[in-house]
């Protein structure tokens, strides 16, 4: 058995190492972190101190600390945050999940609800808005850090989704289909179109698709086109029967 010196000597080694490796992890996180700016909506001023030291030691600036939900609103339309970090009970007559909801009507940010309230009922309406992320009191350092991490991935995930889905119906808005009866000339191949008007069926087809036209001959046509390529005369138009 070690001894009780022994022992104390190893848990103060284990907590300085846990100590250590727990620096460099937030300052490498520091490092890695683009500046963002977070807006703070709690209204205890002690706690919302905590969490701004926190926050600022991960590499965040804090654009504004509001105590209650209109102040709250008013400091997201001036500072333009890149995320909020919500308490859910607000000073005054406007709670953090109405708060929310006026600011999401307002712009696109990502929220975040930290709160010690664990009741279903509130958790449901939490869930209803949409929130990136949801903390429970108290919580760690590293909780706050990775909630807010996987929060603004999915932010982006979800801007470059829109992205793609913008870019694909202006694509699809650019494809114009044609469908139903064309009425094309036996001889010529013309198309009439809807106001009577005969066109080439390269034209017609060009300015109703995105459908771009290549010329060429095809096999069954060159002979009749250029027949001394296969050892024939060509018929002359001056020859007697």
């Amino acid at each position: 058995m070690l001894p009780i010196s022994a022992i104390n000597r190893s848990a103060t080694d284990l907590l300085k190492d846990e100590a250590t490796a727990a620096i460099a992890g937030y300052e490498n996180c520091t490092m890695r972190t683009n500046t963002a700016t977070i807006l703070i909506v709690e209204d205890d001023r002690n706690v919302a101190e905590v969490l701004r030291a926190r926050l600022e030691s991960l590499g965040y600036h804090i654009g504004d600390i509001a105590r209650t939900g209109r102040d709250a609103i008013s400091s997201a339309i001036r500072c333009h945050p890149d995320l909020i970090l919500m308490d859910i009970m607000l000073e005054g007559d406007m709670e953090g999940i109405e708060t929310s909801e006026h600011i999401i009507r307002q712009m696109d940010v990502p929220i975040i609800f930290i709160t010690c309230l664990t009741d279903q009922r509130i958790v449901d309406r939490v869930i209803k808005t949409n929130p990136y992320g949801y903390i429970p009191k108290p919580y760690t350092l590293s909780e706050l850090r990775y909630t807010i991490e996987v929060a603004f991935n999915k932010f982006r995930a979800g801007k470059e989704r829109e992205k793609l889905i913008a870019q694909l119906e202006s694509t699809l808005a650019e494809v114009k289909q044609l469908s139903g009866f064309l009425p094309i000339c036996a001889s010529c191949k013309g198309i009439r179109d809807e106001e009577g008007k005969w066109h080439p069926i390269e034209a017609y087809i060009h300015s109703r698709t995105a459908a771009k036209f290549s010329h060429g001959i095809c096999p069954e046509c060159i002979p009749k086109i250029y027949p001394e390529l296969n050892g024939q005369k060509p018929a002359s138009s001056n020859s007697k029967s």
